[in-house]
C-alpha cells in the first residue's frame, strides 16, 4: 500500500464472513486490504456520481402525469 501524507486511517466494523472474503481476495490479487476497500470505495463513489448525472440530464425531459400516460397508451390503441 502506498502511504502519503493523504491517506486518512479509519476503523471500519465488517461482517466477519466479508472481512474473510476480503482478506482471501487481497492474498489472491497480491493487493492490501486497504487498496481493495479504496478501491470498491472508488467504484461505488463513481456509479453514484454516474447516477446523478444521469439524473440532471433526465431533468429536462418533460413531466408526464400517470393518467397522461395512460391515456396516451389509450389514444395509440395500446390499452
Amino acid at each position: 500500500m502506498l502511504m502519503n501524507t493523504a491517506t486518512k486511517r479509519t476503523t471500519v466494523y465488517l461482517d466477519p464472513a466479508l472481512h474473510k472474503a476480503l482478506k482471501l481476495q487481497a492474498v489472491e490479487t497480491s493487493r492490501s486490504v486497504s487498496d481493495l476497500v479504496n478501491e470498491a470505495i472508488r467504484d461505488e463513489l463513481a456509479e453514484d456520481a454516474r447516477d446523478l448525472a444521469a439524473f440532471d440530464e433526465r431533468a429536462r425531459e418533460p413531466v408526464v402525469s400517470f393518467d397522461e400516460f395512460v391515456k396516451g397508451l389509450e389514444r395509440d390503441g395500446r390499452l
